[in-house]
């Protein structure tokens, strides 16, 4: 009875471990841009997050630099701080000025962003570990269906690593393709679409959003786990004292 018990036991947390292994998903070994919610608009607002692994087994990552191209015309990029890593944003002058969906002419542009680590700080060395560097930009292009961000990775044995080739239009990876966000186009339901402070604001209360019900669906998935396993417990406890019972009744009889 018991060992029965205990093989389903552990089949339960076999079951855990792989459906834990699938909702954290495993991390690509390219650095990549992604986007958690909806596709961003052409002429709004969205928030970008760089995910970076490291691929060398005897070297951390200290450093990454994502350059931001100038015909995008980005005047705003924010970054959310990263406790061990320092953020740096550099605007350039534009060549020409850039007129925005919104009628704003731009003349200097967020042309890199950069993060660096601090002493005692590095996404550690080997393929287990990733660190996410999340933006907040604006406003978008209007005349392009895709944004490239040519990457840069430093280790701390010295070793760089660019991650700037542009995927072909058959759609083939290349070795180190250039992290890209594809934009959506422009609707009239204001989600990525707003100019100004206003849409920024929508933007970041949407991304604040999607957070908090990852974290509750997380949450709710964890008491489901914890009251399967406490349903579990419960039922070998209940099957193992009338076991008990039984074995002290047919005991009885036997004296008797």
């Amino acid at each position: 009875m018991s060992k029965h018990v205990f093989k389903r036991a552990g089949v339960l947390a076999a079951t855990v471990g792989i459906t834990g292994l699938l909702s954290a998903g495993i991390a690509s070994a390219h650095v990549t841009a992604n986007v958690y919610g909806p596709q961003p608009q052409k002429g709004g607002y969205g928030s970008i997050f760089f995910r970076v692994p490291n691929e060398e087994k005897d070297a951390g990552t200290i450093k990454v630099e994502v350059a931001v191209k100038p015909e995008y015309a980005l005047s705003s990029v924010r970054t959310k701080p990263i406790p061990g890593w320092k953020a740096e944003v550099v605007k350039s002058k534009l060549p020409a000025p850039v007129t925005t969906a919104s009628g704003t002419q731009i003349t200097e542009a967020v042309t890199k962003v950069s993060w660096t680590a601090e002493p005692g700080t590095k996404i550690a060395a080997g393929s287990t570990e990733f660190q996410e560097f999340q933006i907040s930009a604006g406003q978008f292009p209007t005349n392009v269906d895709a944004l490239e961000f040519p990457a840069t990775q430093t280790y701390e044995n010295g070793k760089v690593v660019d991650w700037n080739q542009p995927t072909p239009a058959s759609g083939e990876e290349p070795e180190h393709p250039a992290p890209s966000v594809k934009l959506a186009e422009k609707s009239g339901d204001g989600h990525g679409g707003g100019h100004g402070s206003d849409a920024k604001t929508s933007e970041e209360s949407h991304a604040s959003s999607s957070s908090d019900n990852t974290a509750r669906w997380l949450g709710g998935a964890g008491l489901v786990v914890g009251a399967l396993g406490l349903g579990v417990g419960a039922g070998a406890t209940l099957r193992a004292r009338r076991a008990t019972a039984a074995a002290a009744t047919k005991n009885t009889e036997g004296t008797r």
